[in-house]
C-alpha cells in the first residue's frame, strides 16, 4: 500500500509490524551497543584514576587556564581567517571554472584539482620550511589553499545544479550572465550548498589542529604544553577530555549557524512562493463565448 506524507513529496511503503517490530529491535540493540561502548571507556577511564583530583588539580591554576584561553583564541584567530579567505577563494575559483574562455576554465580547473589533492599538511609543512612564512601565515594559507578549492566544487556543482530551464528563462528575457548568477542561479543553489559549505568549514576548523607542528601556539599546542609538564601517569588523557569537548561545541555551534541561517532563508518572502488566488468567474475574452 502507498501513502503519501503531509510534509515531503515522495511516496513510500507504511512499514507493517513486522517491520516496525524489527526496527524496533534495531534501535534497541544499537542503543545497548553504545551505551556498553560508552561503558567500557569509562570502565577504563576509572581504572587508570583518571577522574583522581591529583591529574584535575593542575587545570584550576591561572596560568594553565590562560594558557588553554590564549591557544583557543589562536585557534579561533586562524579558522576566522582560513575560513574568509577560503570562501573568497572558493568563489573565484568557481567563476572561473563556470567562465565562457576556454583558458580561464583550465587554468581554475588545473588550480582546484591540484590543491584539493595537495595533503593539507604537506602545504602547511612547503610554505612555512620553503617559504619561510610565520606559522599563522603557513597555517592560514595551507587551510585556504586546499579548503578553498574544495569549495569551489561545491560553488560550481550547486549552481549547476539548478534547473536548466531557469538559466535559460532569465536569457529570454534579456539578462546577462553576470544578472543570471547574481539574481537566479546562486540565490536557489544557496539553500543546497549550505550543508556542504558547514561541513568543509568544520574540517578547516578541525585541521587547524595541525598548526602545532609548526609551532604555532593554537588550542592543541597548548594542550600538548600542559601534559608534557605534568608528572603523572597518562597525562594526555585529562587533557585531551578538556580539549575534546571545546573543538566538538565549536563544530556544533557551526552547525546550529547552518541550520538558522537555512530556517531564515525559508522565511525570506523573496525566496517563498506567492499565494495564488483561487479562480473565479470573469470577463470572457472578445470572440469568446
Amino acid at each position: 500500500m502507498k501513502a503519501l506524507r503531509h510534509d515531503a513529496t515522495a511516496l513510500y511503503d507504511i512499514p507493517g509490524p513486522k517491520t516496525e517490530r524489527r526496527h524496533k529491535m534495531y534501535g534497541a540493540v544499537s542503543t545497548l551497543i553504545v551505551l556498553a561502548l560508552v561503558g567500557w571507556i569509562l570502565y577504563l577511564l576509572f581504572d587508570t584514576d583518571q577522574f583522581t583530583y591529583t591529574k584535575w588539580m593542575p587545570f584550576e591554576y591561572t596560568g594553565i587556564q590562560e594558557l588553554l584561553l590564549r591557544g583557543l583564541g589562536n585557534t579561533l584567530k586562524a579558522f576566522a581567517m582560513a575560513a574568509v579567505l577560503s570562501l573568497v577563494l572558493g568563489t573565484l575559483l568557481a567563476v572561473g571554472r563556470l567562465s565562457d574562455h576556454k583558458p580561464v576554465r583550465w587554468i581554475a580547473t588545473l588550480f582546484v584539482e591540484f590543491f584539493r589533492a595537495m595533503p593539507v599538511l604537506v602545504m602547511i609543512f612547503f610554505i612555512y620550511v620553503a617559504l619561510k612564512m610565520e606559522p599563522l601565515a603557513a597555517l592560514v594559507a595551507g587551510l585556504t589553499l586546499y579548503n578553498g578549492s574544495v569549495l569551489a566544487e561545491v560553488f560550481r556543482s550547486g549552481i549547476n545544479a539548478v534547473e536548466r530551464g531557469q538559466r535559460e528563462a532569465a536569457y529570454a528575457l534579456g539578462m546577462r550572465k553576470t544578472q543570471v548568477m547574481t539574481h537566479v542561479l546562486v540565490p536557489q543553489a544557496v539553500r543546497a550548498m549550505l550543508p556542504a559549505i558547514i561541513s568543509q568549514l568544520v574540517v578547516a576548523l578541525k585541521d587547524t589542529s595541525l598548526g602545532y607542528l609548526i609551532t604555532y601556539e593554537e588550542f592543541l599546542h597548548a594542550g600538548k604544553l600542559i601534559a608534557s609538564n605534568l608528572d603523572y601517569d597518562l597525562p594526555f588523557i585529562p587533557v585531551v577530555m578538556v580539549i575534546s569537548p571545546i573543538y566538538i561545541g565549536m563544530c556544533m555551534v557551526l552547525s546550529w549557524f547552518a541550520q538558522w541561517v537555512a530556517e531564515r532563508q525559508r522565511r525570506n518572502p523573496k525566496t517563498e512562493a506567492a499565494d495564488v488566488a483561487p479562480a473565479e468567474p470573469g470577463t470572457l475574452l472578445p470572440g469568446t463565448q
